[in-house]
């Protein structure tokens, strides 16, 4: 079975699943960036992957709106 995303990509998607159970609503930008101790742009772009790749949904203009598209069994845990 071929991985529909990258370790890192991954990680990132197990932290959106989980930061949204534990705190009720999705992470924003900069949670993430403090969480991983990456820059916003590094952030950015990730995010922008995910949502190219169908893995995330987006919408435009309005803050912490990522939608996860998989379902939790296609999340890997988070490390």
């Amino acid at each position: 079975m071929d991985k529909k995303y990258t370790e890192t990509q991954g990680q990132y998607l197990a932290f959106i699943y989980y930061y949204g159970k534990l705190h009720g609503r999705p992470p924003a930008e900069g949670d993430m960036g403090n969480y991983f101790r990456v820059s916003p742009p590094s952030v950015h772009q990730m995010v922008l992957t995910l949502e190219r790749r169908g893995l995330i949904e987006r919408i435009p203009g309005q803050a912490r709106s990522i939608r996860l598209l998989l379902s939790r069994a296609e999340i890997p845990d988070l490390e």
